[in-house]
């Protein structure tokens, strides 16, 4: 085995985060820490719909998780709604001498962006603990990084560069989180929390400011926006009921602005189905969903990326995607120096767990 891992919560991301681990040929799962008493006591193939059992068992019990001899935790825990429980915990992780890869907290994708409030007490408790920490997903992450510094190698002049999530949302499943913080399914008096003024700096801003810099240029400001578009008549998706009248997509951007032009976009177009909002931007003819970056410039370029799931569903694929991003950067993150790193810090991580037979 090559790395020791401990997988922190098993959610809507830790659930797939889990079931990669277990499987990955490089990878000794040794812990897994749960928050709900239904899954404390559990075996982990059980929590992650694999068969038989691994003899790790989930517990709720943080100082047995710590005092494991384990090199990195892999912590998919929500934490964007409450920074100040996670922040503490992932201190205390550091400190303890894990690694940690992380798809939660997501602000901190490129930590010279974050607050340094929330930044300053994490770079300290991993000089303490002699350890590193990496935060990305897909988006966030792989979209706003690897996708558009791909796309830049090829490029001379560049005019704009352009991110876009386009992806139909009517399959995946959490309306808690994502439903409400987009606002699906609510009507036009419901101010959702992305729409606040600072939520979207907050969140992909980080995406903004590290192509600034690997680009060499300073914004001169971050503009937001927010649209929703609100259904005629109701309907029904595996993620909600969305009543006439109730949001059914929405788009937003970020613009870094240069010169008074927008140099650095970042837009998202997100649907609960097909027919709505036809005139903002849509994924290719038969595809559900892409992650595109656009270079318009000379040479122009433009990069797709279509994922799908173990059950063929795009959404699916997408939350895969989001674990294996950290998963994939286990290696190059336990190799590395202590303190917050992002992508521009680190090698190219490619999947090695390769078929075999």
């Amino acid at each position: 085995m090559g790395h020791r891992v401990i997988q922190w919560s098993t959610g809507n991301v830790g659930f797939h985060s889990l079931r990669h681990i277990v499987r990955h040929p490089d990878l000794e799962l040794v812990g897994v820490h749960a928050h709900s008493r239904d899954k404390v006591g559990r075996d982990a193939a059980s929590l992650c719909g694999l068969p038989g059992e691994t003899g790790v068992v989930a517990t709720d019990d943080v100082d047995a998780l710590l005092a494991l001899d384990a090199d990195v935790v892999v912590y998919t825990t929500k934490g964007e709604t409450r920074p100040h429980e996670v922040v503490p915990e992932l201190e205390r992780i550091l400190r303890a001498g894990k690694n940690v890869v992380s798809t939660a907290m997501i602000f901190l994708i490129y930590p010279p962006h974050a607050d340094p409030k929330l930044r300053e007490p994490l770079e300290k408790a991993c000089h303490e603990g002699g350890t590193t920490l990496y935060v990305n997903g897909i988006d966030p992450g792989f979209s706003g990084d690897a996708l558009p510094l791909t796309a830049l190698q090829l490029a001379d002049r560049v005019d704009e560069l352009r991110v876009q999530e386009l992806v139909d949302y009517s399959t995946y499943q959490d309306p808690e989180f994502t439903g409400v913080s987009f606002g699906f399914g609510r009507g036009a008096d419901y101010t959702p929390p992305l729409a606040r003024p600072g939520v979207l700096r907050f969140s992909w801003g980080g995406m903004v400011a590290m192509l600034a810099d690997a680009l060499g240029v300073q914004l001169d400001e971050v503009r937001e926006s927010f649209e929703r578009s609100y259904a005629s008549e109701p309907f029904v998706t595996p993620m909600m009921r969305v009543p006439a009248g109730g949001c059914d997509a929405v788009r937003f951007q970020l613009e870094g602005m240069v010169g008074g032009r927008p140099l650095i976009v970042t837009e998202h177009v997100n649907r609960l189905r097909d027919e709505a909002a036809p005139d903002w931007p849509r994924p290719p003819a038969g595809r559900p969903g892409v992650h595109r970056c656009i270079v318009t410039g000379s040479p122009g370029v433009q990069l797709e990326c279509f994922v799908t799931g173990e059950d063929g569903d795009h959404n699916t694929g997408g939350v895969q995607a989001t674990a294996m991003r950290v998963i994939n950067s286990i290696p190059a993150v336990c190799a590395h120096a202590p303190g917050l790193v992002s992508t521009l810090d680190l090698p190219t991580m490619p999947s090695r767990n390769l078929r075999r037979g």
